[in-house]
């Protein structure tokens, strides 16, 4: 497919994004199944401007005021992807594939830029909504760390420690060009692509393939380092999903002691046995998902409860843009209440002394720091134990500032921490 071509594509695909609201993902392939000419490279090259659009959408819509799908396009292809205008010009020439040549506003558009006066959620590219939310967490700077996870995200790896080393898959992955993470000790990073360039498929790698590394966000590695679990300790990951987060305890536990992975929805917990088999993690027993009855051998007995929660996925917006314009507060309220849910049925598996750690990949207050109020004032035989503490244990590198100000849970953000929006805060139940 020529560029034109494909500009065309992502037109179409936005379109019908606008219609149906669905995912992104679900229309992406729905549009690929139905023109079987274009190679996986044009698919990938729509793909990424159609969520370069979406990640952008209110900022790119402000200043061409116009909010069309072609608008956005026309936008993203000048200010995420580089073009300069009069090349979009060029491109948008009306001929056979290609969209309708430009208009006199629309070149107009392509040449202004954004007003410092539009409001913050438009300046950050998040929902006008939610702009309460982001000026109570980060104040001034809402609009930058919306902003921030509104770009694209780098691809960041765990080298698995049961079977490899950092240096060791260094060299394996050394045509992709990693870098060390600047915090997790054992992660790897791979910096975005721009435009139409195709983003490492690093899970089809050999390396991957023999279990020595797993896709994971750095922060999501922090999170799970801080929760203090090691050697010969009991350990349960309550919302282990796909097991992400189980994976790295296992390691982080080298095999040892027993780490317990649950989830309420059994169909999540689906991947996990091929990925324990991988990453050669023994010491894991996968309850039978949705079956609390299960989880009551283990009142009282926890050294750490770890609580990755179900949330509004703000944290990840720069992975799944689609998903923020998608939110609804009737959607955010149904999350809270599963926290809130989830974080009590944990509270009675810690053993004294013990630590809950609560995890979310939401930057909004409602979902962090609201929730561990909530959860200390129904359970007042837990304290809030300051999160450097916890960072400290586990990290060698000095411990940043919590993008919201907070010495007493963390906040991770793309603009102060380059990983995706994280939150972590560690309840230690009293002796």
């Amino acid at each position: 497919m020529t560029p034109a071509g494909r500009a065309s594509a992502a037109i179409e695909v936005l379109t019908d994004l606008a219609a149906r609201k669905r995912p992104a993902s679900e229309a992406l392939k729905d549009w690929g199944t139905a023109h079987r000419f274009a190679g996986s490279g044009d698919r990938a090259a729509i793909g990424s401007l159609v969520f370069d659009c979406l990640r952008q959408r209110a900022s790119l819509g402000a200043v061409m005021e116009d909010d069309s799908p072609r608008a956005l396009v026309l936008r993203a292809l000048a200010s995420a992807w580089g073009m300069s205008p009069e090349s979009v010009d060029t491109l948008f020439d009306g001929k056979r594939f290609a969209p309708d040549p430009l208009t006199d506003a629309e070149r107009a558009g392509l040449a202004r830029a954004l007003s410092p006066d539009v409001p913050a959620a438009v300046r950050g590219d998040y929902p006008a909504w939610l702009e309460e939310a982001f000026a109570a967490v980060f104040g001034e700077d809402a609009a930058a760390e919306g902003a921030a996870l509104s770009v694209r995200a780098p691809v960041d790896l765990r080298v698995n420690t049961l079977k490899a080393n950092r240096d060791k898959v260094l060299k394996a992955l050394a045509r992709f060009a990693p870098q060390p993470t600047t915090y997790a000790p054992h992660g790897l990073r791979i910096a975005p692509r721009q435009g139409p360039a195709r983003t490492p498929h690093v899970e089809a790698d050999a390396a991957h393939g023999k279990g020595w590394l797993e896709v994971q966000d750095e922060g999501s590695q922090i999170a799970a380092a801080m929760t203090g679990a090691g050697r010969r300790e009991q350990v349960i990951d309550l919302c282990a999903g796909a097991g992400g987060k189980t994976l790295a305890l296992a390691a982080a536990m080298e095999n040892t002691g027993q780490l317990y992975a649950y989830d309420a929805n059994r169909m999540r917990l689906r991947p996990m046995f091929d990925r324990l088999r991988r990453a050669g993690a023994r010491n894991v027993q996968v309850l039978e998902g949705g079956v609390d009855a299960g989880l009551a051998p283990l009142t009282g007995r926890m050294d750490r409860v770890v609580i990755d929660a179900p949330c509004s996925g703000s944290g990840t917006w720069r992975r799944r843009p689609d998903a923020k314009w998608r939110l609804t507060p009737e959607m955010l309220s149904a999350r809270m209440a599963e926290q809130a849910a989830v974080l009590d049925a944990g509270a009675g598996l810690v053993k004294p002394g013990g630590w809950l750690t609560y995890i979310t990949c939401s930057v909004l207050p409602g979902e962090n720091r609201e929730q561990v109020d909530g959860f200390l004032a129904r359970h007042p035989e837990f304290g809030l134990k300051p999160w450097r503490e916890a960072w400290e244990g586990a990290i060698e590198i000095d411990a940043p500032a919590s993008a919201d100000g907070s010495d007493e849970t963390l906040l991770m953000t793309p603009r102060s921490h380059g990983t995706d929006g994280f939150f972590v805060a560690t309840l230690e139940r009293r002796a």
